[in-house]
């Protein structure tokens, strides 16, 4: 029987049987990578390079946006890689970064979104006080706290997940290295510290959901007694992106881990896996793009400002 240390690399679940398959599995995976990649990474720059978005509200979008291109770098050139050149191997180590990164990532995301709803609690229901509850200091005390929350979380998790001793075999029933996956390596007495710890999660978990759902209520009542109709959609128009975001993550992450053992399959864990790890990263731009006249006018600006940059020389022979 294999244990921890004897065991150097791990085998992922192979996208598909026939090597067709695993090249259009390849060019899907790639064109969604690359989606994820330019929409995050137009907002990022959008965000850190026009002044008039240095506000609470889009600090914690760059935040999302970073952590979105992070989750999605640490789960899908592994897999595309794979499918390319029709392998299953992660080495151990390699295997041990991706469960720490996916980790950290994943919770510090969620920690990020939990502060957004406090951030639009603050914005539409004590809008008097707001710059002084959300002034630079709390804003960057806050995002601190989230990543340094996600760091913690994944030390503790990473460490008991692999400190166990691995009993049946090394073959991970999924495309990137996922604990609930990797337990089911591990003797049957060994993981209940790993067990401990995701009952805390969850507790922890649903500990934020209950705050942001209090919040959204409050956000709610204080819309609908606006007097202005004009300020009811600038309002919704703030909170809605954020909801949407919030909804997909939480139910794609809850389908994951809350579903009956008795439903769960290869396929059908291979499917929710990748709704909630490749999926969220890749349309959160979208859904925030689509009603923010802001965000949609800095990326338009600095897109503009890139196709002109090139035309200066010429631009400047014509004026000479």
């Amino acid at each position: 029987m294999p244990n921890s240390s004897s065991i150097s690399q791990f085998l992922l679940l192979a996208l598909a049987d026939t090597r067709q398959l695993q090249l259009l599995h390849f060019w899907l995976l790639l064109g969604i990578y690359l989606a994820a990649l330019l929409g995050n990474g137009l907002i990022s720059t959008a965000v850190a390079c026009h002044h008039r978005l240095h506000t609470p509200m889009y600090f914690f979008l760059l935040n999302l946006a970073l952590l979105d291109l992070g989750c999605i770098s640490t789960t899908l050139p592994k897999a595309m890689a794979n499918a390319l050149w029709d392998t299953r191997h992660i080495s151990y180590a390699g295997c041990v970064a991706q469960v720490f990164l996916f980790v950290f990532l994943i919770s510090a995301e969620y920690s990020i979104l939990t502060i957004m709803s406090y951030d639009r609690y603050v914005a539409i229901c004590k809008p008097l006080h707001y710059e002084t509850l959300m002034d630079s200091r709390a804003c960057a005390t806050m995002a601190a706290a989230a990543w340094g929350t996600g760091l913690l979380y994944s030390l503790l998790h990473t460490a008991n997940t692999f400190s166990v001793p691995f009993c049946h075999g090394n073959a991970v029933d999924q495309f990137f290295c996922e604990i609930p996956q990797i337990l089911k390596l591990s003797c049957s007495d060994a993981y209940l510290t790993e067990v401990g710890l995701i009952v805390f999660s969850i507790l922890a978990f649903f500990g934020c959901f209950v705050f942001i759902v209090v919040s959204y209520v409050q956000i709610f009542r204080a819309v609908l007694t606006m007097p202005s109709e004009q300020g009811r959609r600038k309002a919704f128009s703030t909170c809605l992106p954020h909801l949407a975001v919030l909804s997909l993550f939480l139910s794609t992450a809850m389908i994951a881990y809350v579903k009956p053992p008795s439903i769960s399959s290869r396929a059908l864990d291979l499917v929710v896996s990748f709704l909630y790890s490749v999926v969220p990263p890749a349309v959160n731009p979208l859904i925030y793009s689509v009603r923010n006249q802001e965000l949609k006018n800095a990326v338009r600006k600095m897109m503009n400002q890139c196709v002109l940059i090139p035309n200066l020389p010429s631009l400047a022979l014509l004026d000479v």
